[in-house]
Parts: C-alpha cells; structure tokens; sequence
C-alpha cells in the first residue's frame, strides 16, 4: 500500500471521532504514509498524532466553497498519487474531491447515491443502527482488515500539556470542574442560570472551577459568572476566548470532571479519558456521537419530539425547550461531584 489519504471535513468532533479509522488504518498499513484533511481550523489538533504524516485543513466555507473548487483541489491532489483515499463525509463536494484524486482506491459510504459514481467502492453507513466510531469502521470492511482500533487515543503537542502543568502548579490545589456553556446549536445550550447553579455547588463543596468558552461564547460563559454569584472568587478561573483549540484540549486532559453540552469540546475531553457528565436535549444519544468510556454520562429526558434534528435547530419547534429545562441543576450536579470527588 503506498500513500493513504484520509478526508472528514465535517466539524471538530467529527475529526475527533475519526481518529479510531486512522489508527486502525495505520496498524493495518505501518509503512504507509498517512495525510489527513479536516475542516479549516481544527488542523493543529492533529499535528502531532503520530499516526499522521501530514494534516491539511479544507476552507469548505470560504475560498474552497464551489464544486469548481472542489475539482481544481481535487486535481492538485492527485500529484500525491495516493494508492487509497477513504472519505467519511457524504457531501458531494467530498466526493468531488475524492473522484479527481484519482486514487487507486476510493472508499466511501453508497448514500447519497452520487457517491457510487464517485468511489471505487462503497459501503452502507448503518445509520442509526450503529455508533458513530462503528460507522466510520465500515469504510474498512472492504480493505479486509479483521483488527479494529476503537478508542481515538488523542496525542497533543508536548508543550501544550507543559504549559498546562506550569498552570496546574500555580493554580490548582483542590479537585477542577471544568464547564463549557457555549454551543453553535443556540437549542444544544443548557440554561445559563442552570450552569451557574452547578459553578455555585462546585466551589461549595470545594472544588476549583474553569470557565472555558469558544470565540464568540464569550458573553454565555459571563453570564454564567454573573448568575453564580462567584464573580470574586478565587475558586473560578475564567479561561473563556483565552485558550487556543489546542491549549483547549490540554486543559480539559486535566480535569477532574467536564460539565458540557453536546459539543466539539466533550469529545476533545472524552476522547483524553477525562470525566465527561454530558447534557442532550434536542439530540439524543442514539445518533451515535456520544461520549464513550465508563467515566462519560449522558444526562437525557425521555421527550416524544426528542430527536428534533442531527445537530439541534435554532430555536425549539415546540416552543418550549423542555428537553433542556427538564435536565436540573441538581441531576448535573448529582453526577459530577462522585467524578469531582471520586
């Protein structure tokens, strides 16, 4: 086998969930070079994962929007002469690509039904039937390869866990519960005044607690600040638009427990082993893209419009946003303090 490509352009936990494919490609292959191509922005995540000789990242919603653009790409890749390219993603942008890469092999999933066009060979995704991570394994069946790999086994650059450990050391003395308000799905964001009542428990029992938000989520972890009435403690540190993607995944491999919505972050944690306590509303766990390990929770109601979308809408159809109000501070708080304290 000569040189593989790899191609997930969906969003950070996307690329995250795929890391499983790529070590398992890797112990299938040793001596082939393996690139990976991920969404614009998140490619500093993988640059030292040591399965990887080279990670690219895609500007899928700027300069390399069009599908002509997606052909010139595809055509500037294929001077790499990869012998197998493997896309798990659907779009038929991806698929574009993968076609004018003219790699020997082209592996991808047989819906939606361009795709059959567009690959040497496909598979069928199993969707909902299988988790996420099992899904991606499809695109291995036809390779014939009987050992799979299942856990991503993040690696982040040394100096990133270095400065986390600078940071710990002058910082922390008590367990850290970390909490990330923040989400792009305005309807996967559970009540700020909720959150606040956990930040609120946590420094109470004695914890420590980091507040961690994204650009532009800014205002959502302040708000959470603001509520929990620790705006002066020395017990919160609000790390909140301070922290680059990769800083981001050092700290969380720190906690002792992360408090997040369905999110990128909660698999950047879970994907470390750190203590996920997750919280689903308008997505449920049966889509497959849950934390793993027996230190991950899924908090969840049991609502009849549950699932009301992939990836959650804008506003709740209903009106009245149930799935989120219905999970309570106190069953949050109930899961997290035996990780916390553990």
């Amino acid at each position: 086998m000569g040189r593989i490509g790899i191609w997930n352009t969906a969003f950070l936990g996307d690329a995250v969930l795929t890391l499983p494919l790529i070590r398992t490609i890797k112990a299938a292959f040793p001596d082939s070079p393996i690139d990976f191509y991920v969404r614009k922005g998140v490619e500093s995540l993988f640059t030292a994962q040591p399965e990887l000789d080279n990670v690219y990242g895609y500007d899928k919603r700027g300069t390399q929007k069009s599908i002509f653009s997606a052909m010139c790409y595809g055509r500037e890749l294929a001077q790499k002469e990869y012998s197998l390219w493997i896309s798990a993603h659907t779009s038929l942008r991806s698929g574009v690509i993968a076609r004018w890469t003219s790699a020997h092999t082209r592996i991808g999933y047989n819906k939606p039904l361009f795709n059959n066009w567009l690959y040497t060979t496909t598979v069928d995704r199993k969707f909902p039937e299988l988790e996420e991570i099992d899904r991606l394994m499809q695109l291995v069946k036809p390779l014939s390869i009987t050992k799979t790999l299942d856990w991503p086994e993040m690696v982040l650059p040394q100096s990133a866990y270095d400065e986390v450990d600078t940071f710990w050391s002058k910082h922390i003395d008590s367990p850290v519960l970390g909490v990330h308000p923040g989400s792009v799905w305005a309807t996967k964001r559970w009540p700020a005044e909720y959150y606040a009542d956990v930040v609120a428990k946590a420094i109470d029992a004695g914890a420590q607690v980091l507040v961690f938000a994204g650009p532009g989520e800014e205002s959502m972890a302040q708000e959470v600040i603001d509520k929990s009435g620790a705006q002066d403690s020395d017990r919160l540190i609000d790390l909140s638009g301070a922290l680059t993607l990769v800083q981001l995944a050092a700290y969380l491999n720190k906690l002792n427990c992360y408090v997040s919505n369905d999110s990128g972050p909660m698999h950047l944690a879970w994907a470390q082993r750190t203590p996920v306590t997750a919280i689903f509303g308008p997505t449920v766990r049966e889509l497959g893209f849950f934390p793993r390990g027996e230190a991950s929770t899924v908090l969840e109601t049991d609502i009849e419009c549950r699932p009301c979308g992939l990836h959650g809408p804008k506003t709740c159809p209903k009106g009245h946003f149930n799935c989120m109000h219905s999970i309570t501070p106190d069953m949050v708080w109930n899961d997290a303090k035996k990780k916390l304290f553990a």
